[in-house]
């Protein structure tokens, strides 16, 4: 089978084997036989259920590590759909399904790409090609990937999310922000008797959506953006609420801290002694298909290399008819890069703002090309 016709027909079968975060069991299975088939050295699946190809090379050098994730977001309403979300129905150069774009596409390139870089080099080459399949990052960005950096080591990452084949050299990371307001529930009738949680989350929301976002030369501006508001008990039945709560989506910029995000929020709050409230970072628990749990804090930092940094410099050479820019979203990167200080750059075929979207889809073209950018940018890395 030819190259792109094999690389077509991978992004198909994935996008037909439905992956939600904690339930990519099929999927994991079916990437860990295709990498077999593709004659990695090496396929494990770790704790948490990421799939972790490994190829060898003759000579000592670096671990260069590519790296996409299996999950994807829900359908919805499939009836939307103008093909069935999960067939992988290929048309004008187009595939469409769920995932298509983010990410299986790139990951499908990224699996095709090590395996012809073996059989391009017959394995005499410095250092290692790793393929990361992480399971959880449409709930958890990077937190899957912690047990990835403990197996691989990498020296370099290459996060495979949709670019339009630009070089991304940093983002924004991304914080749930919980607020929470306390009160004292009485019975609608006579509410003086009790304390309303909703009226007090009234008066402190108008300053805290007034803050003044910080900004950032590159990345933009570190916008808060009210997400979810829940009161209780709900619904309320004729009783006065003790408690409200609600999220903010924080993007963040280099540098930001939970405390440092905070602190602006909290200072309201000092300023309005009279209301019982806390501010936090929100936590949350997954469990994956493995059984194992995930539980981390939904805080995703964000991480930015100089553009004379040798591994862009090396990626502008390698690409140079690639951009130089930077994701609007969040990604693995979060880990790799800000938490781990792995030198790390995004690549992918396909546009960011095809993710998550009614009729997602992936230009064959965008496909066949990201394979040629993966492939080049390993000959400079590793040649």
């Amino acid at each position: 089978m030819q190259t792109n016709e094999q690389l077509i027909q991978l992004c198909q079968d994935l996008i037909k084997r439905p992956s939600l975060s904690g339930f990519e069991k099929e999927a994991a299975s079916f990437i860990q036989k295709t990498m077999q088939s593709l004659s990695y050295d090496e396929v494990i699946i770790d704790a948490y259920g990421s799939v972790i190809g490994s190829i060898f090379g003759s000579q000592e050098g670096p671990a260069v590590l590519l790296d996409g994730h299996i999950d994807t977001v829900d359908v919805e309403n499939p009836n939307l759909w103008k093909h069935d979300p999960f067939a992988g129905i290929l048309t004008d150069g187009r595939i469409y399904g769920r995932g298509s774009s983010d990410m299986k596409g790139a990951l499908s390139a990224m699996m095709i790409a090590a395996s012809e870089f073996k059989k391009k080099t017959g394995g005499r080459f410095r250092g290692s090609v790793h393929v990361s399949a992480t399971v959880c990052e449409e709930c958890f960005e990077g937190v899957s990937s912690r047990l990835v950096t403990e197996f691989v080591k990498p020296d370099v990452v290459i996060v495979g999310e949709a670019s339009s084949l630009a070089i991304k050299r940093g983002q924004r990371g991304r914080a749930e922000v919980v607020l929470q307001t306390f009160g004292l529930s009485c019975h609608s009738s006579n509410p003086d008797e009790g304390v309303n949680a909703v009226t007090a989350m009234l008066t402190l929301l108008p300053e805290i959506l007034a803050l003044k976002a910080p900004q950032h030369p590159v990345l933009g501006d570190g916008i808060l953006v009210l997400t979810d508001i829940v009161s209780s008990p709900y619904p309320g039945l004729s009783v006065v609420p003790e408690s409200c709560k609600v999220t903010f989506d924080r993007r963040l910029l280099v540098g930001e801290t939970e405390p440092s995000i905070l602190e602006p929020i909290q200072q309201i709050l000092d300023k309005h002694p009279d209301i019982k409230a806390k501010v936090s970072v929100a936590e949350g628990t997954l469990t994956c298909y493995t059984g194992k749990n995930i539980t981390a804090k939904r805080f995703f930092p964000a991480w930015l290399l100089d553009e004379d940094h040798p591994l862009v410099q090396a990626a502008k050479a390698a690409l140079p008819s690639s951009p130089l820019s930077h994701y609007s979203f969040c990604t693995n990167a979060s880990h790799f890069c800000a938490e781990a200080g792995i030198p790390t750059i995004g690549y992918g075929p396909s546009e960011e703002s095809l993710a998550h979207t009614v009729d997602e889809y992936i230009s064959t073209e965008q496909l066949s090309l990201a394979l040629d950018g993966y492939l080049a940018l390993l000959d400079h890395l590793l040649l």
